[in-house]
């Protein structure tokens, strides 16, 4: 068992590569093998979001507060609110953002 209490993991400063803006990452948990799934929460600044980017395996994004929006390549623009849970398909080219306020 491993047990990791809030507030206990750092935060940190997401990367130039895979972000525009300030966005701070708080890991939530970690994949231990044979698990491949881990989690985090992403907070976007204003004006900040993702770059184009692919998972090799699918991404599960989880909106817990503010709207946001999300695009897959070639598709529209949608829209995001709390309590969705959106599933991107592996390899599928996306970007997406929650504003928060």
């Amino acid at each position: 068992m491993d047990i990791k209490r809030s507030g206990s993991q750092p935060s940190a400063k997401g990367q130039a590569d895979y972000f525009t803006g300030t966005v701070r990452i708080d890991p939530l948990f970690e994949a231990h093998d044979p698990a491949r799934t881990s989690g985090a929460s992403v907070t976007f600044e204003p004006g900040a979001r993702t770059a184009w980017h692919t998972h090799p395996l699918g991404q599960t994004l989880l909106v817990t507060a503010g709207c946001g929006l999300v695009q897959r390549w070639g598709g529209a623009i949608e829209e995001i609110r709390p309590g969705d849970a959106i599933w991107i398909s592996p390899g599928e080219k996306h970007w997406h953002v929650i504003l928060l306020g």
